[in-house]
């Protein structure tokens, strides 16, 4: 029995463990780091960038980070080493193995980003606890730090006023946050992306949010998805929170090496 990783857990990831190829993508904020007022306070818990570096260190294994966030604020707070995927804005930005891609705005899209700030701007301006978070296609009203009456009468205002004047805009709800974006993307689109940029045999997922959500639904029956903390999910197993998910991950390790030890995976795919 592996302490803080339920047996059955310990099982999934021994077995996913020995496959050829594998992709480790992890969702940041609530996953890696706990959930904090100030989003450019968040850190991993100790232990994740140890148990990263062992992992990217093994053949046939890839890691990457697939967020909300935009990138720019991802690698601040992530800090993440140089060999780790990156996608940002839920899949609209993405940091591949070379220079970063560049996230072209058509006009129109650009005109709708300018209405939309307006909008938010506007109804956000007099409510205490709300802020904005500006991304390189949308923005995410936070709530956090507002009471709960608050949050929910600015977030039903928000999506009247937009669905009025923007009704095409992609909206995602997360924890105490709404996000509006001009080109639509999800998480589960940012999986899929990685999975065919890696050629990955099986895919590991980490999120704890609703928006991982759509992640868990991109895994594959041989797939190994785990959900971070409380919270209906379709992912079939569970963690009490990010500190266990450093335990889980060095287990993968673990199990991997001596996997390979033993000559038992298959052969990994090409890096």
């Amino acid at each position: 029995m592996q302490p803080g990783v339920p047996d059955d857990l310990v099982h999934a990831v021994r077995d996913f463990s020995a496959a050829g190829s594998l992709l480790i993508a992890l969702d940041f904020d609530g996953t890696v780091a706990p959930i904090v007022d100030n989003p450019q306070d968040s850190r991993a818990v100790a232990g994740t960038r140890e148990a990263v570096e062992r992992l990217i260190g093994l053949d046939g294994v890839r890691v990457a980070l697939v967020s909300g966030r935009s990138l720019a604020s991802l690698r601040q707070v992530a800090e993440p080493q140089i060999e780790v995927l990156l996608t940002g804005s839920h899949g609209i930005e993405v940091q591949l193995d070379n220079p970063g891609e560049e996230l072209g705005l058509d006009q129109d899209e650009l005109d709708q980003l300018d209405t939309l700030t307006r909008v938010l701007e506007r109804v956000s301006a007099s409510v205490t606890g709300v802020w904005i978070e500006r991304k390189p296609a949308g923005l995410a009203l936070h709530t956090r730090k507002a009471t709960v009456q608050a949050a929910q009468a600015v977030q039903r205002d928000a999506r009247a006023q937009l669905g009025a004047v923007l009704p095409d805009l992609t909206v995602r709800e997360g924890k105490n946050v709404l996000e509006f974006a001009v080109r639509s993307s999800s998480k589960g689109d940012a999986l899929e992306r990685l999975r065919a940029y890696t050629g990955a045999d099986r895919v590991f997922y980490a999120g704890d949010d609703v928006t991982d959500e759509d992640a868990f639904t991109a895994l594959h029956p041989s797939d190994l998805g785990l959900k971070i903390g409380a919270g209906t999910t379709i992912a079939g197993y569970r963690v009490r929170g990010p500190e266990e998910v450093p335990i889980v991950l060095q287990l993968i390790a673990d199990l991997r090496e001596a996997a390979e030890a033993s000559g038992t995976p298959g052969t990994p795919s090409e890096r």
